[in-house]
Parts: C-alpha cells; sequence; structure tokens
C-alpha cells in the first residue's frame, strides 16, 4: 500500500484520538461574550472567517487575565468598542459544543464608544448594529436564545445550546 494511501486512511481514526486526548487532557476553558445594545436597542453582531454564523462578539479568556479584561480586549478587536461603564453579568454557561469543560460569561453592555466600524479582516467578515426583528437569518441559536432572554427579561439558561 502506498503511504499516501495508507496516511489517508488513517487520518480520521487520528483524529478522533486527538480530540479524545484533547477532550479529557486539557483544563476547563473560559470565554467572554457582549450583548452590545446600542440607544435605538440594536445588537452588535459579528460573522467570523472562521465558523458559520452570526455571533455575539467575543472569545477566550487568556491566562492572567480577567472576564472584564478579555470583555473589553474582545470588544475592541471585533468591533473597535470601548466599555464606558461597568457592563452588567447577563449569565454563566456551559458550552457542550466545545467541550464539557468550556463556559462562557456573557454581558450585557449598554454604555460605550465605537468611533467607527471595524475594516473587514481575517477574523471578521461582517459586522454591524442590527434591529430584535431584523437579525440576520444565519444567527446562531445560542447567540438568539441570549438576546431574548436580555430583552424579554427572561432568566438565563444555563446551556449555551
Amino acid at each position: 500500500m502506498p503511504l499516501q494511501t495508507l496516511r489517508k486512511s488513517l487520518e480520521p481514526a487520528l483524529r478522533r484520538v486527538f480530540h479524545l486526548y484533547w477532550l479529557f487532557a486539557r483544563g476547563m476553558t473560559l470565554g467572554v461574550r457582549a450583548i452590545v445594545l446600542d440607544r435605538e436597542n440594536r445588537v452588535f453582531l459579528v460573522k467570523h472567517t472562521y465558523v458559520g454564523g452570526w455571533h455575539l462578539p467575543g472569545g477566550g479568556v487568556e491566562t492572567g487575565e480577567t472576564f472584564r479584561d478579555a470583555l473589553q480586549r474582545e470588544l475592541a478587536e471585533e468591533g473597535r468598542i470601548a466599555i464606558t461603564s461597568e457592563p452588567a453579568l447577563h449569565g454563566l454557561f456551559l458550552n457542550r459544543h466545545v467541550s464539557p469543560r468550556d463556559h462562557i460569561a456573557v454581558y450585557l453592555v449598554r454604555h460605550f464608544d465605537q468611533d467607527r466600524p471595524p475594516e473587514p479582516n481575517r477574523e471578521i467578515a461582517a459586522c454591524g448594529f442590527f434591529e430584535m426583528r431584523a437579525l440576520p437569518a444565519e444567527t446562531t441559536k445560542g447567540t438568539r436564545l441570549r438576546i431574548s432572554e436580555v430583552m424579554e427579561g427572561r432568566a438565563p439558561m444555563t446551556t449555551w445550546v
């Protein structure tokens, strides 16, 4: 059997083994997301280049970084948004889509400055503020749930969905 054929046949099994190792060997991961609402109650969403759908802005909390620092950094990177008053914690969520150890803190941000919308780049394909009744069709289910919890005053679920 040629080496290239053997390698192709082994790749799916190796990926599964690596995924199982990664799933159980790594520690808990932490992320932040923000529900950023402007004065008209429009919500800021981002569309990434590396994953489908429209999402709340956010990302991982780095080692030695606070949730607040990570939130501030991610909003600046993804939306050129600077928080001008303390954000409110909406909830903490278990995100089983990534791993059984992934948790996301979601904050509500109502007071911010944005000097201008960011240009698309290698990470962000598009972004913008959207009316609740006119969210992009590709807005993810978890994103829609977090927005509706805030807008309808409902208690947050415990899992991302």
